[in-house]
């Protein structure tokens, strides 16, 4: 069965970060530290007690500011105006520019900017309270700054969230193009051995139960091929040539260029290889291609062991270089955080799932687990 991920092209998530806890507690400390300190704030106890229970609540909207970030945003509002009004000469609105940076990062400018102009707006009160135009400028620039940083965060996340999605269609596109070969050859095959049976049909039967058994198992790998060919897109246009695919047999004519350029590559192979859906074979050779590749260009490896595992239910891959370790996040390796990406594309749309990252014993390790059932 044929499995597929869709990305959040979102930045919201469904529940609180450790770090949203911990900067929620660092407000609430502050205002709290703040409150009977800072001149001019409440003078009765009740007053002080209200403060700090306003102090909790705006720092505790942000627990809630991914789930429900509109709403905390107005509560971190309302209870900045209380703080005001109890202590004019608190920090403008409590820390209301600390939360604004949230939730900037979480919702769009058309949604974010009314947040904004509420805190700028009334800024000339700090005028008439008392302050200086030193007070003033630092009461319009906290919130403008910390609008500006989330905005800019949101901005980033969603270009990179673009890019991701832009990788897997190119892979989903490539991977398309490949499988109509594969169904392409299969389809040729069920006709020649059709053929095959009409002419012994009533000869010799024996031959034509022959031919009809290949006809079925052709014609189940066929429509398997067909399901995940159908769950990409191919482009009306193509430059790669149309030449027979590749497979695990082949992974000896593949490491020869590479041992050439000064990779020593080592292939083991684990269990006895039996009848393997050729979308399977197919991605299993793109899986170490790549890796392979990234290990040349990026890693600065000497060796890579390649181990090919065959179950009665799965293939399993390992790839493992001695190179330096190399983030799959990091903006030097954008080629490698790529091609990550895209063979973990591979993975998903045979129903497995694809590992990579630091080896336990230095260098970057790759595994793969890729089911033959569900590609049957």
């Amino acid at each position: 069965m044929l499995r597929s991920v869709r990305p959040n092209a979102s930045c919201r998530s469904e529940g609180p970060w450790v770090g949203d806890i911990l900067f929620a507690a660092l407000i609430a400390a502050v205002l709290a530290v703040l409150i009977p300190i800072v001149p001019g704030g409440p003078h009765t106890a009740v007053g002080t007690a209200a403060a700090l229970a306003l102090a909790v609540v705006q720092g505790g909207a942000l627990i809630w500011m991914r789930r429900h970030p509109e709403r905390a945003m107005a509560v971190v509002i309302l209870a900045g105006l209380g703080l005001q009004i109890l202590g004019p000469h608190l920090p403008w609105f409590g820390l209301a520019s600390a939360p604004m940076i949230t939730f900037s990062m979480l919702r769009p400018p058309r949604v974010t900017l009314w947040a904004l102009g509420i805190l700028i707006v009334p800024t000339p009160w700090v005028l008439a309270s008392g302050g200086g135009w030193r007070d003033l400028l630092l009461a319009i620039a906290g919130p403008a700054l910390s609008w500006s940083l989330g905005e800019l965060a949101r901005t980033r996340f969603l270009r990179r969230d673009a890019e991701r999605r832009r990788i897997i269609a190119e892979e989903r596109a490539r991977i398309a193009r490949e499988l109509h070969d594969v169904v392409a050859h299969t389809v040729s095959v069920i006709v020649v051995q059709a053929a095959a049976a009409e002419d012994v049909f009533d000869a010799r039967p024996e031959r034509a139960r022959e031919a009809l058994g290949g006809i079925q198992a052709a014609a189940r790998t066929a429509l398997s091929e067909l399901r995940t060919l159908l769950s990409t897109m191919r482009p009306e246009e193509s430059d790669e040539p149309n030449a027979p695919q590749p497979g695990l047999a082949q992974l000896d004519s593949l490491a020869a260029p590479l041992r050439a350029a000064g990779l020593t590559v080592v292939l083991r192979t684990e269990g006895s290889a039996g009848p393997m859906p050729p979308g399977v074979d197919l991605s299993a050779y793109r899986i170490v291609q790549e890796s392979l590749t990234n290990t040349l260009r990026h890693a600065h490896a000497t060796r890579a062991d390649v181990t090919v595992r065959y179950a009665p239910l799965a293939l399993q891959l390992e790839i493992a270089d001695d190179g330096t370790t190399r983030s799959a996040g990091g903006a030097a390796t954008s080629g490698t955080r790529h091609g990550i990406v895209g063979m973990r594309e591979r993975a998903r749309l045979l129903g497995g799932t694809l590992d990579a990252g630091p080896g336990p014993r230095g260098g970057f390790l790759v595994r793969a687990h890729l089911p033959l059932s569900s590609a049957r």
